[in-house]
């Protein structure tokens, strides 16, 4: 599973920034994967329920991806996700391990995280334009997702990123890259977990005036 060729290939289709990666899977073995692209851009257009309003700015909408790549151990996804991460300069990495929103007891705020997770407005029914997916099978793994449980992965890129401009991070090259390999490894899997873990790859060693 090769997701840093595919989010390079991704972004010299579209030519413009990234915001955040996200990469979701059920936690459930062998599964697909979304991995979600979120553009930093623009364009003219109108509201979904209004079709003869006026034009206005509207933000570009993510990319949605599909692996099928097949797997065992969530080590795989994770070991890939932190390499890509650690390639495109991201100051560190979120993990969020949840369970699912159909357990007795989940709270209507695990249900729309859940759906967020695997692309779903529950804000905008019926507008499909905050989303440019291929990925045929999106709403049957966050309904698995719902029974078991999914886990997140989310990083905001310095490489061909939003955030190269205002980047503080010793350990980047000119084009805010880093040379593989990843110097972290994966942390394994228990229950789901209430906090996020966060792999931090960026350092700072000098001094920063105002």
């Amino acid at each position: 599973m090769n997701m840093l060729a595919t989010i390079l290939e991704q972004i010299s289709g579209m030519r413009l920034p990234l915001y955040a990666v996200t990469v979701t899977v059920p936690r459930w073995p062998d599964t697909p994967a979304l991995l979600m692209l979120h553009w930093h851009g623009f364009r003219k257009a109108r509201h979904y329920a209004q079709p003869h309003a006026p034009l206005h700015e509207q933000s570009i909408p993510g990319s949605a991806l599909q692996f099928n790549t097949r797997w065992t151990r969530f080590d795989d996804i994770e070991a890939s996700v932190l390499d890509a991460a650690w390639q495109l300069g991201a100051w560190d990495i979120e993990r969020r391990d949840r369970r699912g929103c159909n357990t007795i007891g989940a709270s209507e705020q695990e249900a729309l995280e859940c759906r967020q997770a695997f692309g779903d407005n529950p804000f905008m029914p019926g507008d499909e334009d905050h989303l440019v997916s291929e990925a045929p099978d999106r709403g049957d793994m966050m309904a698995l997702a719902a029974r078991k449980g999914y886990v997140r992965w989310q990083f905001r890129p310095v490489r061909d990123g939003v955030w190269r401009s205002v980047a503080e991070d010793d350990t980047l090259a000119a084009d805010g890259s880093r040379e593989p390999p990843c110097p972290l490894s994966p942390r394994e899997l228990t229950e789901p977990e209430c906090a996020p873990v966060v792999y931090r790859f960026g350092r700072i060693e000098r001094l920063i005036l105002p």
